[in-house]
Formats: C-alpha cells, structure tokens, sequence
C-alpha cells in the first residue's frame, strides 16, 4: 500500500509536470523526453543490480508493449496540456474497465452478470463527466478515453510478463523501447530545449519512472485487491496539484465519475482476485470460500 501511494504521487506529479512543459514543448516531444530521462533514472539500478536484468525470454512480448505504450503515451501526452488534471486522474480510472472488455474479446475469459454490471456502471461514470449532450464535447477527456483503451492493450501484456519478469526488467525494457519509438514522433516537431526545459524533463522523467516501479512492486508484494484502493489518492493529488499550480476547481461531475468509476474498477478487481482464488482452491481439492 505503501509503494502504491508513492506511485500515486509519483504520477500525480508528473502529470502536473508535463503541462509545465508543454507550455513551452510540443506534447510528442514532452513524451520522449520523459522516455530519455527515465532510462537515465533507471541506469543506476540496472548498474547495481547487473545487467542479468535485461536477460529474458519474452523480448517480443516486451517490444509489443511498448509499441502499444508509446502510442498510449502520445495520446495522453496531447491531453494533459487541455485537460484539467481532475478531469484526467478520474477518467484514467477506465484503463481497468478496458483491460476486461480486452481480456473478453483477445483472451476469451468469461464474465458474469455482476461483472458485465460493474463495467456498465464504470463506463456510465465516463459518461458522467464527459456528459455529451449536455456539454460541450472536450477533445482532451476524449484523448484520455482513447489513451486508456490503448493502454488497456499494455496493461494485458504488463499482467502477461509480470508472471516471470520482475518489475525492474519490466521498467528498464519499458524505456529501452519508449525511448526510440517515442523520438520518432518527437523528430517531426523538434524544437531545441532550454536549460530550463531539460531541468524539467528531468524531474517529468524521475518521477514518471519512480511510480512505475512503485506500481510495478506494488502489485508483485500484494493482491489488488488490498493495495488497489489506495489508487483513488491519484485524484486527490492531481485535483490539488490542479488548484494550486493551475487555478483549476474540478466540477462536481467529475468527483461523481471518478468515485463510480474508481468503485467499479474495484469491484473488477475483487470479483478477478475471488475467481482466481476458487479456480486454485479447486486444483488444489481444497472447498471454496464460503
């Protein structure tokens, strides 16, 4: 619970970081120097812990990944110097909900009426802030969505390789493989930055990677299910982090959304952990939990 909540601030801070400096910077090149100085960040532990942390088995699975995280990444990227932070944090809360309409649909897993009925209310709460009809339509909330739905892609993998890869190699190839992919979107908009532009792509590219190794750990010492509910912390840094370095007061429709949102993604993650505990129980020959 911990390392989550450290990856909560971490993301949180980066996120308010990159509208810093894409006030200066195109978004695509935001994202590669994000890429650039988070293999920096990561060099130090790849020193200490020996290169035996780039030895594996899936390096396809790990390309794959980050093809479809790099492209997540742009779209995002473009987003948050449009978008309120709030309104970000509480509709990245979807990637969940996608990672199940994407592990029904490529990996064939069967959900329940409860589960069917837990995404419906998650996307209903996208709906809620988005409000279309109502409002007028916010081509960042839209990127966002898009991000989430690609990024769900990711997420599928990272849930793959997590099974026999351990967080630092899936971090270090992470930035081996944004890195590349991400300059060649930068190389189209290229502008040179200042000092004070690389002071910041450095503290967007520490932080961003620090949280994805919290996040990464997180997940490995604890069961979703315990550590998950700490991620609602993310919308409390980002709409704080909104206020007082953007003048930007989140409307009550996106504390709605994200709260249906977030308590979808929850129940998700409850009903996976249970099946997956009753699916071992009866390999094992054990009862199931009453």
């Amino acid at each position: 619970m911990l390392l989550l909540l450290g990856a909560t601030i971490g993301f949180a801070s980066m996120h308010a970081v990159i509208r810093i400096a894409s006030s200066e910077q195109h978004p695509f090149e935001v994202a590669f120097f994000r890429n650039f100085f988070g293999l920096v960040f990561i060099a130090p532990f790849l020193l200490r812990h020996g290169f035996g942390a780039l030895r594996t088995r899936k390096l396809p699975l790990h390309a794959a990944r980050g093809a479809v995280h790099v492209s997540a990444m742009l779209m995002f990227f473009s987003a948050v110097p449009i978008t309120p932070l709030g309104t970000i944090a509480a509709l990245s809360f979807t990637a969940p909900l996608f990672v199940t309409v994407g592990a029904v649909l490529l990996l064939g897993e069967v959900v329940r009426i409860r589960r069917i009925a837990a995404l419906v209310l998650g996307f209903v709460g996208a709906l809620v802030i988005i409000r279309p009809g109502m409002a007028a339509l916010d081509p960042g909330s839209l990127l966002v969505l898009g991000s989430s739905a690609v990024w769900a892609g990711a997420l599928i993998l990272l849930k793959v390789l997590s099974r026999t890869e351990s967080s630092l190699t899936m971090t270090v190839y992470m930035a081996v493989f944004l890195t590349p992919l991400s300059s060649i979107a930068a190389a189209f908009v290229w502008q040179w930055p200042t000092l004070e532009d690389l002071g910041w792509f450095a503290l967007m590219g520490s932080v961003g990677t620090l949280g994805h190794l919290c996040l990464a750990q997180a997940f490995r010492e604890a069961d979703a299910t315990v550590v998950l509910p700490v991620d609602f912390l993310r919308l409390i840094w980002s709409a704080l982090y909104g206020y007082l370095l953007f003048n930007e007061v989140p409307v009550l429709y996106v504390w709605i959304g994200g709260v249906v949102i977030f308590a979808s993604t929850l129940y998700l993650a409850y009903r996976e952990a249970k099946v997956a505990r009753t699916t071992i129980d009866a390999k094992a020959g054990a009862p199931p939990p009453s």
